[in-house]
């Protein structure tokens, strides 16, 4: 959503890298960049002119000139004003002390309150509560449908009286403002915790879908009232905001299609022109795809600097401890990595979601793009598909596996028998790395090991005591041989070179060697 802005911004804090002190001229150079970026991206211009402001003002000011490094002092101001714009802190619902917590969605037909009514009932449930649904949009037709549909996939009963329109040259039948009612009653008497009101939308604002509107707001008395908004739509976003907080006073917003590839910039004018706060943003098609909103990692990720707690809460939602404790103990105890552990990892990663998604929450994930966009999530499953050919045999013992056990996995995978190879030669490697690790060998290529662990370059020395391995040999006749050359100002043998001394010293014409010896020298 934010590409566009946020390689705008990376290249133009590129230009700040290394400036010992920035005079007034550079600062204005950063800020007129900046305000081009925000206008490109479709940020409405009351907004950039309030940002910019401040971030010349800041800039400018003793902050800058007095840091070490002035170019990082800049991100960082930018960095924070992004945040206020944002929100500044994570908004949290407001929960009802008594009786159950109602949440009211509204927005324009099409921007996916149905969908993420069965998101929100999701994630809640997660939570811990016990939501229901209820079908408020009669007038849409096969709208009632769809939540129920929705409702079904995201594990959250949904309360259901009247059918709606069921095509569009049916007239809508029901009360949209009883059903609601009932809806509250309904999870009163059932003991649900949370009530989600899915209501009509237009594809326009008029005053029947404000009149509607406020009216199940004043039947249901709603804790939340949460404004859905197309993070595609552009600028209209700003009018059509102000329009529904006129009109239903809404108490927070919730940003779907936040996945598109539009410029994203009425994500960053609705809570600055509103001032009400963003709560959450839907990220996907999928029932999980969707998150609370974080101020302060949205501008990270925005600026490029990755979104590593969102990473980090995902795994931790989803890792089965069990899991992450058995593979603990057998790197511990420096067992074999086999592919039914590699199995069991490649599962525990496909229940966090999209690897892309993932890896684009890293940072400087937009130096690598392109390498994403082309990244294959189904490679995922022809690795998969690979594995599971395997006998269980093969998966613990993968040393048994030839030619003709290659050629059967490779057929029953429905892949080449080069990509079975390729992924033999991969797991080797991560055998190899695994069981360097577990010596504390560290990683090929990198000095040292892994602190705390024993093994070469990782163990600490015995009793405190470094001791350097000498190199002068312990036999004594070589020993009186090794300390003569040292006196006559000759440089020893090195221990085990052949006849005494460094190949690369000896001349092998005066050795009256074979033809072709002269390898076995170094020569």
């Amino acid at each position: 959503m934010f590409n566009s802005l946020s390689d705008r911004l990376t290249a133009t804090f590129k230009n700040l890298r290394g400036k010992g002190r920035l005079s007034e001229a550079d600062v204005d150079a950063t800020v007129r960049e900046i305000r081009r970026a925000l206008l490109e991206a479709d940020v409405a211009v009351p907004v950039v002119r309030e940002f910019t402001a401040v971030v010349k003002e800041r800039a400018l000011g003793a902050e800058v000139s007095e840091a070490l490094n002035p170019g990082q002092q800049v991100v960082k101001i930018v960095n924070e004003e992004l945040q206020n714009v944002l929100g500044g802190e994570t908004r949290r619902i407001n929960l009802a002390k008594t009786g159950p917590t109602v949440i009211m969605l509204a927005g324009l037909q099409g921007a996916g309150k149905t969908t993420l009514a069965g998101k929100l009932g999701k994630w809640l449930t997660d939570q811990g509560h016990k939501p229901v649904l209820v079908a408020s949009d009669l007038q849409r037709p096969n709208a009632v449908t769809q939540l129920q549909v929705v409702g079904q996939r995201a594990g959250v009963p949904v309360f259901a009286p009247e059918p709606g329109a069921t095509s569009e040259f049916d007239d809508p039948t029901g009360d949209p403002v009883k059903v609601a009612r009932d809806g509250v009653d309904f999870a009163r008497s059932k003991l649900y915790d949370v009530v989600i009101v899915d209501t009509a939308g237009r594809l326009g604002i008029d005053q029947a879908l404000m009149n509607q509107a406020r009216d199940i707001r004043d039947a249901v008395d709603p804790d939340e009232v949460l404004f859905v908004i197309d993070a595609m739509i552009g600028q209209d976003a700003v009018n059509t905001a102000k329009a529904f907080d006129e009109g239903v006073d809404f108490t927070g917003v919730v940003l779907s299609k936040l996945d598109g590839d539009a410029r994203g910039g009425a994500a960053l004018s609705v809570r600055a022109v509103t001032g009400k706060p963003i709560m959450f943003a839907s990220t996907g098609e999928g029932v999980r795809d969707f998150e609370q909103f974080h101020p302060d990692r949205m501008a990270s990720r925005i600026l490029d600097m990755g979104d590593v707690l969102t990473l980090i809460e995902q795994a931790e939602r989803q890792w089965d401890k069990t899991e992450a404790e058995r593979m603990a103990k057998k790197f511990t105890d420096q067992e074999d990595f086999t592919f039914e552990d590699f199995l069991a990892q490649m599962q525990q990663l496909r229940k966090m979601g999209s690897m892309k998604k993932m890896l684009a929450m890293m940072p400087g994930a937009a130096g690598m793009r392109e390498q994403l966009e082309n990244f294959d999530e189904r490679e995922i499953d022809r690795v998969e598909a690979i594995v599971r050919s395997m006998t269980p045999h093969e998966r613990v013992a993968p040393k048994i596996i030839n030619g003709s056990r290659r050629a059967r996995i490779a057929k029953g995978s429905g892949v080449s028998v080069s990509e079975v190879n390729q992924l033999m030669e991969r797991f080797a490697q991560a055998q190899k790395m695994m069981k360097r690790l577990a010596q504390g060998k560290g990683v090929p290529g990198m000095p040292g090991g892994i602190p705390g662990m024993g093994g070469a370059g990782g163990g600490a020395a015995k009793k405190g005591k470094s001791k350097k391995k000498s190199s002068r040999s312990g036999n004594p006749a070589k020993r009186a041989q090794e300390n003569a050359a040292l006196a006559s100002g000759q440089k020893p043998a090195a221990p085990g070179s052949a006849f005494g001394a460094q190949g690369k010293d000896l001349d092998a014409e005066s050795l009256n060697l074979p033809k072709g010896f002269e390898k076995f020298l170094g020569k």
